[in-house]
């Protein structure tokens, strides 16, 4: 027997234990979000996609009837299982994040309670999608560095992701495989510049490197690497200077995530084990008084809240204080 008709047969068992009402039902949501997101399959893949979306919603639904600080939601990951969606879209390659003692300097003043660069101008360019590429760390970086020149300019400018898959493989970073702002960082740095988006926009792929000198339209001139697992100076930073780059474990659970404060008992803490890296633009505090970090990501829109998250702020939530890093411009 054919390895696809085997694989459809063992779909098809599934379905069959599956109860009825269960199976109307998800049928009836599956087509609307298929509807919602533009997606078609072919008949095979269908009933793969639909089992894995009603396994999805069950998860979703199940965390929503507990007591959680966060709630989860259908979005455009919902027809794929955590290990499909990791490969696609977190850091495959493993991350040299090592605890370094870094050489930001805290302030002596108290930090205020609450911050958001987004409501200070035209400091923070909109939530980008870096689409099917382990590219999140590129995101990152363009994301601080285009908020750090528009505090020193006045001039907030779109910077390319694309040249730093193609052109920072020098700098311990791999493309569509992973990368870290801070070795990102270095590279702008060395290489005397990143072109603008517009000069050299995303493809969401690796290719051959098209960087022209003459076009860069933001510069390095320092790294800054917070000391490792200082999340008290990852605050300093973000309340004095500007937004900061920073990388952390997802897990199953965050794939899901629709809005409130991201909190895990899944996800390890440590710099070897992050995944993925994203732009924290501001912090607050629940009523209740759990603290937050407020993060731009870069999974488009249509994902969490308009794009952005909050994570648990004050307990190296995730491995999110291992390695945290901005430019000076």
């Amino acid at each position: 027997m054919a390895l696809g008709a085997v694989w459809l047969i063992s779909i098809a068992f599934t379905l069959v234990h599956l109860t009825p009402l269960i199976l109307l039902e998800g049928d009836h949501n599956f087509k609307q979000w298929m509807l919602q997101h533009n997606k078609v399959y072919s008949t095979e893949e269908y009933y793969y996609r639909l089992q894995t979306f009603i396994e999805n919603k069950k998860i979703i639904d199940h965390h929503n009837e507990g007591n959680h600080s966060f709630t989860m939601g259908l979005n455009q990951f919902s027809d794929m299982s955590f290990e499909e969606f990791r490969k696609s879209y977190l850091l495959t390659q493993p991350q040299n994040c090592s605890a370094t003692t870094g050489h930001h300097v805290s302030r002596t003043r108290p930090n205020p309670r609450s911050i958001d660069w987004r409501k200070k101008g035209n400091i923070v360019t909109p939530v980008k999608n870096q689409g099917h590429c382990g590219s999140c760390w590129t995101f990152s970086t363009t994301g601080c560095l285009e908020s750090v020149n528009a505090i020193v300019s006045g001039k907030l400018v779109s910077l390319s992701e694309q040249q730093l898959i193609d052109c920072a493989y020098a700098f311990k970073n791999y493309g569509c495989m992973g990368g870290l702002p801070s070795q990102a960082f270095e590279y702008v740095k060395y290489n005397k510049g990143l072109m603008s988006e517009e000069d050299y926009p995303y493809k969401g792929h690796e290719d051959t490197c098209l960087f022209k000198p003459s076009q860069a339209v933001a510069f390095v001139w320092d790294v800054v690497n917070i000391t490792a697992y200082d999340e008290q100076a990852m605050v300093d930073a973000v309340a004095w200077l500007n937004p900061v780059s920073f990388a952390f474990e997802v897990t199953a659970d965050f794939m899901h995530y629709k809005a409130g404060v991201y909190s895990s008992l899944q996800c390890e803490k440590t710099a070897d084990m992050v995944n993925h890296a994203v732009l924290a633009v501001g912090y607050g505090a629940e009523k209740n008084g759990m603290l937050y970090w407020i993060v731009k990501n870069s999974w488009g829109t249509a994902w969490g809240m308009d794009g952005y998250f909050l994570i648990e702020r004050g307990n190296n939530m995730c491995g999110l204080a291992a390695c945290a890093s901005y430019p000076l411009s």
